[in-house]
């Protein structure tokens, strides 16, 4: 495959880099869209899997003939950015995508509490602040939103705006030292300053305003006991409490150390649902900023001798407050004491000349509106960089009338047995109920009777990179990485994918059984039961052929097809999701249990994918605000 010359004649490329990139949704999405004058150009893939990086170089490298990299590593490894930097070799990105691992907090599953991928998004965010592209995308799961009661949202949403054009700081120090010198003590004025400074300098220099900053609050501690009668001082457990709270603050360094080695055993242990999960996440909270902090503070309440009405314990109290707040939750402080100076004016022209990026808030995506045969939601936050302009929603590309159906999208794959290995496309059942349903359309699901719009099914035999591509290189199957470097393929087909479980007699009469009920609800398990066919599954799901799937998931066995009374097969879980035909899951079909998670077989590749036609309609957006 190459790209076509007509194509690229006359059209600016847009580079992107797509982290957590999985199987390569996004990266499909992303490369399908164009403008008139606009295109995006593929400059590099990562994922922490082998897998991942197997499927890329597949289907970029080979198929398409890119210079495309890939890197495998773990964005929380401290080599991943100078690595990344290395592997870019100084190219400008202008448009970075990723989705950082949900299953922490999806709504299948369950939630894990400090599990070590909560915390990607912001490993994800410092590579925003090294690049600086000018727009970014972070996709995630909707349950995102409601995660700790909506905490986990507005923590993103602070983070995101607290990534600060370096340049015009120096210019916010003079007004937020000149404001503070008039409108609050001079205690004040060197914690706010010294906390401004750890949140936008440097490594070096953050360690170094960080030492300035609890020398600060311990010079305050010393003058408000100083009164204080010096055995009691000595001996009395809230001052104790006190005093060795500020010094696990002070060793910030040494405590994450310590909370990423137990989340990192938590998470490898599979510690959850246990005897000892609530050990863990107490230690772990215990070590926490917040709750040091509120212990701190409750042992100021209880001592008596203290004057909480005093100014100055009342300051001590909030400046220790101060120290976990983040950028955005400081600037709120600031705006407290630019009321006093009565410059919140002047504070928001400086606020809005240091925030890099705009966020209007998560957008919520539904694949179905963009001609993605599936009812799968997705919360994006688009980062846009303050030069460019502001991107607020994500059109639709289908009116709610014309959605692309199951039907629609799987019909011509009903021909498999049991237990079987198709590499042709075969004769299709047809089912005359729901020929209807089966219409032409463009590209992203319009319906069109146009000369060229064609079924969904055509569209993903033809596959969707027909205006950009010529197709040199024929899709190809390998196992692994090892056989692609020794040139070790399986002989080329028509089709892949498409490949069937060996059901017994039970289990095929379990599923007809729960299909002819349509839900696996209370009668259907007690008929299951009466006949000796009751399985330990929580879920089953029959597709319907005149509707839109559920969110495409991991497990083949989670569905039903609407006529076979199956499991689904990869190929046909891959057009639920609008991967064309000639994207080829390379790897293990299918894995057990814990091995999932490290292999990442092709259902999973599959099930974890952002739909490429959501994806592109997503780039569209973006080139059609891009500056």
């Amino acid at each position: 495959m190459a790209e076509r010359n007509d194509f690229l004649n006359g059209k600016k490329p847009v580079t992107f880099l797509d982290l957590f990139a999985g199987a390569g949704g996004i990266s499909e999405g992303f490369l399908q869209a164009f403008t008139h004058d606009k295109y995006f150009k593929f400059i590099l893939a990562s994922d922490i899997n082998e897998n991942c990086e197997l499927t890329h170089i597949v289907r970029y490298n080979h198929q398409f003939g890119l210079d495309t990299k890939f890197l495998t590593e773990d964005i929380m490894s401290p080599n991943f950015i100078p690595r990344l930097l290395k592997e870019l070799g100084g190219e400008k990105i202008d448009v970075v995508t990723g989705g950082p691992s949900c299953q922490s907090f999806s709504l299948y599953g369950r939630r894990k509490r400090f599990d070590k991928r909560d915390n990607l998004f912001l490993h994800y965010l410092d590579v925003i602040r090294t690049l600086r592209p000018k727009y970014f995308v972070m996709e995630n799961v909707k349950g995102l939103l409601t995660k700790d009661k909506g905490k986990f949202k507005d923590a993103i949403l602070r983070e995101i705006r607290s990534i600060i054009d370096d340049s015009n700081i120096p210019a916010f120090l003079t007004y937020l030292s000149r404001m503070l010198d008039k409108s609050a003590s001079s205690f004040v004025k060197n914690c706010i300053l010294t906390k401004v400074k750890i949140e936008v300098a440097d490594d070096k220099d953050a360690i170094e305003a960080r030492d300035n900053y609890f020398s600060y609050i311990e010079a305050q501690f010393k003058a408000i006991t100083r009164k204080i009668d010096y055995r009691l001082s000595k001996s009395n457990i809230n001052i104790a409490t006190i005093r060795h709270g500020l010094s696990l603050l002070r060793h910030t360094d040494e405590r994450n150390a310590i909370a990423a080695a137990v989340i990192n055993e938590k998470t490898n242990a599979n510690i959850d649902n246990d005897y000892f999960v609530n050990g863990f996440n107490s230690f772990l909270s215990l070590i926490d900023d917040d709750s040091i902090i509120k212990t701190i503070l409750t042992a100021i309440d209880n001592f008596d001798e203290f004057d909480n009405s005093s100014f100055d314990v009342a300051e001590f109290r909030e400046m220790i407050k101060l120290y976990s707040f983040t950028l955005d939750e400081t600037f709120n402080i600031i705006r407290n004491y630019a009321k006093k100076h009565q410059s919140e004016k002047e504070l928001d022209e400086h606020l809005n000349a240091i925030r890099l990026y705009r966020v209007s808030g998560p957008i919520v995506a539904l694949s179905s509106d963009y001609g993605v045969p599936q009812n799968r939601e997705r919360v994006l936050f688009i980062g846009c960089r303050k030069d460019q302009e502001l991107i607020d929603k994500v059109p639709p590309t289908v009116e709610s009338d014309e959605k692309v159906t199951v039907y629609e999208a799987i019909n011509d794959l009903d021909f498999i047995g049991n237990g079987c290995i198709e590499s042709e496309y075969g004769s299709r059942r047809v089912i005359e109920e729901y020929e209807p349903l089966i219409r032409t359309r463009e590209i992203q699901g319009h319906i069109s009777n146009s000369t060229e719009a064609h079924t969904f099914t055509d569209w993903s035999k033809l596959g969707r990179f027909g205006h950009r591509f010529t197709f040199d290189c024929k899709p190809f199957y390998v196992r692994s990485l090892e056989d692609l470097n020794n040139n070790i393929f399986r002989e080329p087909m028509a089709l892949y994918n498409h490949q069937t479980s060996s059901q017994s007699d039970d289990v095929k009469q379990r599923l007809s059984i729960i299909a002819m009920h349509g839900v696996y609800d209370t009668d259907c398990k007690e008929e299951l039961s009466r006949l000796g066919l009751e399985s330990n599954k929580r879920n089953y799901t029959v597709l319907k052929p005149e509707g839109q799937s559920p969110t495409v998931v991991t497990m083949p066995d989670d569905f039903i097809h609407y006529a076979a009374h199956r499991a689904m097969t990869v190929r046909e879980m891959a057009r639920l999701q609008s991967f064309d035909d000639s994207f080829v899951f390379q790897g293990k079909r299918q894995t057990g249990g814990n091995k999932r998670k490290s292999e990442i077989p092709q259902y999973t590749l599959v099930g974890n994918a952002v739909p490429p036609l959501m994806a592109r309609a997503i780039a569209n957006t973006i080139l059609k605000h891009i500056k």
